[in-house]
């Protein structure tokens, strides 16, 4: 039976980004507010790095736990499903938290879900897409990043216009995330047999192209910070009675470029090529975190923050597209989980290296930024990384050297 698709893309995809879409609602309802809900609870910058270098680290390990189950036993589904239910219930925790090591605790338990559900989601992805895969990648990015946008609108006028407060913020972000299941149930997954996939995370052991990315990926890992030091700066360079709201209105900004240009990014990257995009990529997060140290106005701001959602949209779906090119359909979910777990457990150094500048300078945070991300642009160079085309064939994807 022929699946449906629309403009391209399979319906299976539609729906798993319908859930991304509800899903990211209700995590972006909290993310705009998170630095600002820690620094309420009296944790400084270390602390705000600690927390947002775990929730990326947590996550990371657990793709590769769950990307090699779900490669072992041939399912992905279940993976998925538990992954939303446990975000969602630990968002529950979230709104019940009184001190900043609650939020320490409750916001690391939560990305648990998001790295049980990542590396199996963007293996069905990638199942139901092959020769375009930059545009499907963008198309789940976008509905993701459709989510957000619509979570922190919400969030800016519950904050700004009803004076909700903090917690019940998050209270009503936890609804929405279990809503966000539903949608689940009308996705179907291409069947896989069992496999023995043997469980080994070894750099050596890895594909010599996947090896080589990752590599450079590492680098830019250690300079993509978390978000929250954005957040902090800009309330620090507006200040005044309109800090916060107008600190939650550029993370608006922020996602509705990053959402209005992934499709267009991830169709350019099947064009011409993953390399030039990404690198590209790389080169403007550089000069995002160089615009936050040299300008200060309102206006410079917003341009800033417009470059931050161009990068995330260069970046993201871009470098997950080139793992899935790179690896056998049947150990695709163990790939993408192992490139998730090596750039998140380097995010939390970064985020740990951020907080500790910034209890010296919040300009040195993003000095240090600037300076890395520079690195993986040199080493794309250096190393020739050739990205697959959209011209290769299934026989040729097969072929690659593992």
């Amino acid at each position: 039976m022929k699946r449906k698709k629309y403009f391209g893309i399979d319906i299976n995809v539609i729906f798993l980004s319908l859930v991304s879409c509800l899903n990211d609602m209700s995590s972006e309802m909290i993310m705009p507010i998170l630095p600002l809900f820690i620094q309420s609870l009296g944790g400084g910058g270390i602390v705000i790095g600690l927390i947002g270098g775990l929730r990326e680290s947590i996550a990371g390990i657990l793709k590769i736990i769950s990307g090699y189950w779900s490669d072992k036993i041939g399912k992905r589904k279940i993976f998925v499903f538990s992954g939303y239910f446990c975000s969602a219930s630990f968002k529950l925790l979230l709104a019940l938290s009184k001190t900043w090591q609650h939020v320490l605790i409750s916001s690391s338990l939560e990305r648990i879900g998001k790295g049980l559900r990542d590396a199996p989601r963007d293996a069905i992805i990638a199942d139901y897409a092959t020769i375009n895969r930059g545009k499907v990648f963008g198309f789940h990015r976008t509905f993701d990043t459709t989510g957000a946008i619509l979570g922190s609108v919400i969030v800016l006028i519950l904050f700004w216009v009803f004076k909700f407060s903090f917690s019940s913020i998050i209270f009503i972000a936890v609804i929405i995330g279990f809503v966000s299941l539903f949608p689940l149930e009308f996705v179907s997954e291409k069947q896989h047999d069992r496999r023995r996939v043997a469980f080994k995370i070894r750099f050596t052991n890895l594909p010599r192209k996947l090896k080589k990315f990752i590599i450079i990926a590492g680098f830019f890992a250690l300079a993509n910070f978390s978000y929250m030091f954005f957040i902090l700066k800009a309330q620090q360079i507006i200040s005044g009675k309109a800090s916060v709201e107008m600190s939650i209105l550029l993370y608006v900004i922020f996602n509705f470029f990053y959402a209005l240009f992934a499709i267009p990014l991830g169709m350019l990257s099947d064009k011409i090529g993953r390399r030039k995009v990404i690198v590209f990529g790389y080169f403007v997060f550089s000069l995002t975190c160089f615009g936050m140290v040299v300008f200060n106005s309102l206006f410079s701001l917003i341009f800033i923050f417009i470059l931050y959602g161009l990068t995330k949209a260069l970046i993201e779906g871009n470098q997950k597209a080139y793992v899935s090119d790179i690896s056998a359909q049947y150990i695709r979910a163990t790939a993408l989980g192992a490139f998730h777990t090596v750039t998140s457990i380097l995010a939390l150094f970064s985020s740990l290296i951020a907080g500790f500048l910034w209890q010296f300078s919040p300009n040195a945070t993003f000095i240090y930024g600037s300076t890395v991300a520079l690195i993986p642009v040199i080493l794309f160079f250096v190393f020739k990384t050739k990205i697959i085309s959209k011209k290769h064939t299934k026989s040729q994807l097969l072929s690659l050297k593992l």
